[in-house]
């Protein structure tokens, strides 16, 4: 039990006849008297004694500090929230500053979709990006504007991003699009110092089993019924357009297909290949396809100098000839479109 009284200061005389100032009073059971020769010493004393008296009953302490009431408060609260984590005060400060980065400056969502779209239209002067790509990331950071139309780049966190990702309930496939769409804008906002996490990689990324069958392809007889039609149909202007896709695998959209971006001038019927360059290529590798004579035989007879290879209305008139034939997207892509 603890025995401690307060602490006072007496004017005491010694036998001597000299008058003293005595700090008295008693700490866990121990009586404690003390005598100085002013009563500003003696009440110093009996500061300290009663502080120390104190501390035994609450378990405070006293100590010589640099920091401030403010301070001390705020470290007291801290090493309260620390009181059951596995880490040190000294560890999480060091960590931070080790790894934390405060951004340049808030950067309003617009803007940096706005300089964003801006270098992927340069990247696509340079041939480093497709047009449909350049489509693709505008028409995704649209709705990503659309859904937060206002604050920073640095508001967004793993767990608003997800019911973006998820809006609609869409596909595994289609959620795996958006995720990496949306994650190369971020890792560019992280190299401009908007943000200082890339907060997509805490979303989830679903992995796809893929379960392909036999390419779907036309008999012979099909083929040589689709061609005569093609001579008959708009005065022969598609024949070019769909030999080089039948008969040499260029693929055929004529919105962002290799078909759009192939030179008459890459179609060598004398040395009897085709050379798609990079530029023209969807995986950006050049390639050299042989001519067969079945093409060489129809780019003869509908030379690339008088047919155009994707004529003026290619779309529409693709689609009808599409759908009259029961031609999928698995033979020509861009029918379906």
């Amino acid at each position: 039990m603890n025995q401690a009284t307060s602490f006072v200061v007496s004017e005491f005389t010694n036998p001597s006849g000299e008058i003293v100032y005595r700090v008295s009073g008693s700490d866990q059971g121990q009586r404690i008297r003390k005598n100085f020769p002013t009563r500003a010493e003696a009440e110093a004393e009996r500061q300290v004694r009663e502080i120390a008296r104190l501390q035994s009953s609450s378990g405070m302490r006293v100590a010589a500090t640099r920091l401030t009431n403010a301070q001390l408060q705020e470290a007291e609260t801290v090493f309260t929230l620390l009181k059951d984590q596995p880490h040190s005060l000294f560890f999480c400060v060091d960590f931070t500053l080790k790894n934390y980065r405060a951004p340049e400056r808030e950067k309003p969502l617009a803007e940096a979709v706005k300089a964003y779209l801006a270098k992927k239209t340069e990247e696509h002067a340079r041939t480093l990006l497709s047009l449909r790509q350049v489509g693709a990331i505008t028409y995704e950071l649209g709705v990503l504007e659309r859904y937060f139309p206002s604050g920073a780049v640095s508001q967004f966190t793993a767990q608003n991003l997800a019911a973006y990702l998820n809006r609609g309930m869409p596909s595994l496939k289609t959620y795996n699009n958006r995720r990496g769409l949306v994650s190369t804008f971020f890792k560019f906002a992280l190299q401009n110092d908007w943000v200082v996490t890339n907060p997509v990689e805490k979303t989830p990324h679903y992995r796809i089993n893929h379960r392909r069958g036999s390419a779907v392809t036309i008999t012979a007889e099909q083929a040589t019924e689709l061609m005569h039609y093609l001579e008959t149909f708009e005065r022969g202007k598609l024949v070019p357009s769909f030999a080089l896709s039948l008969f040499a695998g260029i693929r055929p959209c004529v919105r962002f297909g290799e078909i759009t971006k192939l030179k008459p001038s890459a179609v060598k019927l004398d040395t009897g290949v085709i050379r798609i360059e990079p530029d023209v290529s969807k995986v950006r590798m050049p390639r050299i396809i042989t001519i067969q004579p079945n093409l060489a035989a129809w780019l003869r007879a509908y030379p690339l100098k008088k047919f155009a290879i994707v004529p003026p209305n290619a779309m529409n008139l693709r689609q009808v000839v599409c759908k009259k034939f029961g031609l999928t997207h698995d033979v020509l892509a861009d029918c379906s479109q």
